[in-house]
């Protein structure tokens, strides 16, 4: 099968195409889509907990940890270690911080109305149905692949 008949060449070329149109509208303002992403996923009012940033977004914690230590220096977001459980870190966006979501937040909006533009609703309405679908269906998969992969380790430590 030719590349570019599989689902897969699709998703991956049209989200490095966005992803590219993100990071040159992000670079006018030092950020990045990345560091868009995570401000996005920072509640404006009561912060965000350390630990749901990672998975909202799909970062590994390593790379996130590094991200966080960076805006933090740039003065975009601080910690705040809960009063009751030291253990419990909540992240705020400062003033600048705020400014630089609303950047990110105005350039998703950008894109998503120029694409509702150009494309029109009904086909919009299916592009959406079947996304849906494919993600079901990975994620069927990757249970699956989750529950095989856990039976065969079962199964080896039984021996």
């Amino acid at each position: 099968m030719k590349k570019e008949k599989t689902v897969d060449f699709h998703v991956k070329w049209a989200w490095h195409a966005i992803s590219r149109m993100y990071n040159a509208y992000a670079a006018r303002y030092d950020m990045t889509m990345a560091i868009g992403y995570v401000l996005l996923n920072i509640d404006i009012e009561n912060g965000t907990p350390a630990t749901k940033i990672g998975p909202l977004l799909g970062m590994e914690p390593r790379s996130l940890v590094r991200m966080l230590k960076s805006l933090e220096d740039r003065g975009w977001i601080r910690r705040e270690t809960d009063e009751n459980d030291k253990r419990f870190v909540r992240i705020m966006l400062t003033e600048e911080g705020k400014k630089k979501r609303e950047i990110a937040r105005d350039g998703v909006i950008q894109f998503n109305n120029m694409i509702r533009e150009r494309i029109p609703l009904d086909k919009l309405v299916v592009f959406f149905d079947v996304i849906k679908e494919i993600n079901r269906i990975v994620e069927e998969e990757n249970g699956r692949l989750k529950e095989s992969s856990s039976s065969e380790t079962e199964a080896l430590t039984m021996e």
